[in-house]
């Protein structure tokens, strides 16, 4: 079930609010947790044992953690934990990856386990594996009740594409969380905004993606105006997904952490990645960087820290080696920054410029279904191949497509959010608010209603 589809938005969000705002406090994380499973298994009910065997892990292991009083006890429970996640993980994400490039390394044929992906198993087994860290480093106690660790491992708004949502963050508000009509209003304004990306903007830019791939004569303006096009639909798919989950964890009193703030506006590579999926960032900064020796230890051991994290951060992202090179490559660009300090002194719009062209090249990697097709791709976005620099069809493409274009780039900018400020800022603020609000569901109603094309990207995650 996808939050931007008709069944979730007038059937299962409805229903759930319904019911958890009449139940007592009491009750209300046992509603989360009975919904949050209903949601997970309502595409892959076969899995739904993974989750519950997920919960059960780390809420014994983080009870075991708290109670054992010898640190070689902690640490046993702590390794168990860590040990079986991952292994799980590597099972049903990375083991036919592995399997693959095996026999192509050795010319073998060991077959592959062609197991289902679990939607979401990256982003819940890192909020588990936090959780688990932060008992055994004392940042927190064990939680004690299993359904309150249930509803926080499973909470449907961020279960299925985050953000990562630590428990420490929200250890409190699981136990005690304030419920009001402002909250409420807030986060119903932050999920439409979400939806509208989604719907609206990331949709549309998929779609000229796929038109791009079946396009039997393409040209150079037209593999520009798909790079552009996947690097504005990733955004608005990702950060409107986040704008949801936020928006719908605001409504029942959680407060989720930022995980986009206008990444495209970044003048260099390290900023765009403070700015891009932060709680991911903030993850591997925190649990992996950190504990190798961050940047307080020698060059060269700098340069390997460097590296394992953003393979890994690749890795995260899909079991293939176009998202290897993806985290290598931009692991490179870190580096570079950090050697050449001379980048920082150019003119922002420089800067600005050369952030702008790695981020598309790099998602034209992150986007191809093999290596084969990200070296044609590449090829066809510098003209190699005696490829056409502007075809009628493309033209006829552009035109239309530049209105979509145009809401884009003023979309990846503050600038629809500062409009909207000063509009709740004027008498008539909150009228128009509402009149906006309700415009915005109409249209993306009526998109949902016509079958527009709407693909699923965290099938990969």
């Amino acid at each position: 079930m996808l939050f931007s589809s008709i069944s979730f938005l007038y059937y299962f969000l409805p229903g759930v609010l319904l019911v958890y705002f009449l139940m007592p406090w009491k009750g209300k994380n046992a509603v989360l947790l009975l919904a949050s499973l209903i949601f997970y298994g309502w595409g892959e009910p076969k899995l739904l044992g993974l989750m519950v065997f997920t919960i059960l892990l780390f809420y014994g292991c983080g009870l075991a953690i708290g109670k054992a009083r010898k640190q070689k006890f902690k640490r046993l429970w702590l390794i168990v934990s860590v040990a079986i996640s991952l292994l799980l993980l590597g099972l049903f994400k990375y083991a036919d990856f592995f399997i693959g490039s095996f026999n192509a390394a050795t010319g073998l044929s060991v077959p592959l386990l062609k197991l289902a992906l679990p939607v979401g198993i990256s982003f819940y087994t890192f909020q588990c594996l936090s959780y688990t860290i932060d008992v055994y480093r004392g940042s927190v106690a064990p939680q004690k009740n299993v359904i309150s660790f249930g509803a926080y491992v499973s909470l449907f708004p961020q279960l299925i594409a985050g953000p990562i949502v630590r428990y420490v963050d929200v250890a409190r508000e699981l136990e005690s969380r304030t419920h009001c009509w402002e909250n409420f209003r807030l986060g119903l304004r932050r999920f439409l905004v979400g939806l509208g990306k989604k719907v609206i903007l990331a949709d549309n830019f998929a779609l000229l993606a796929k038109l791009f791939r079946e396009n039997g004569e393409p040209s150079v303006l037209f593999y520009w105006m798909y790079a552009v096009a996947f690097t504005l639909n990733i955004y608005f798919d990702f950060s409107g997904y986040s704008d949801m989950a936020i928006g719908m964890g605001r409504i029942l009193g959680f407060h989720f952490i930022e995980n986009f703030n206008y990444p495209y506006l970044s003048k260099s590579v390290a900023e765009f990645w403070r700015r891009w999926h932060m709680s991911l960032g903030s993850w591997f900064r925190d649990y992996v960087y950190i504990p190798l020796g961050g940047n307080r230890v020698k060059p060269a051991r700098w340069v390997f820290n460097i590296l394992v994290v953003w393979m890994l951060t690749g890795l995260w992202h899909g079991a293939a080696w176009n998202f290897v090179l993806w985290g290598l490559l931009f692991a490179f660009l870190l580096l570079l920054e950090r050697v050449l300090p001379g980048l920082k002194k150019m003119p922002g719009a420089l800067q600005h410029g050369y952030v702008l062209l790695a981020v598309v090249l790099s998602f034209v990697l992150f986007n191809a279904e093999s290596m084969t097709q990200a070296g044609q791709d590449f090829a066809g976005l510098f003209g190699l191949g005696g490829l056409p620099l502007v075809t009628t069809e493309t033209l006829y493409y552009l035109r239309s497509f530049a209105l979509l274009f145009l809401a884009g780039f003023v979309g990846a900018t503050p600038v629809v959010k500062q409009c909207a400020q000063r509009i709740s800022l004027t008498r008539a603020g909150g009228v128009l608010e509402l009149l906006l609000m309700a415009g915005l569901l109409l249209v993306c109603t009526a998109y949902l209603v016509d079958g527009s094309f709407s693909p699923f990207l965290y099938f990969r995650f």
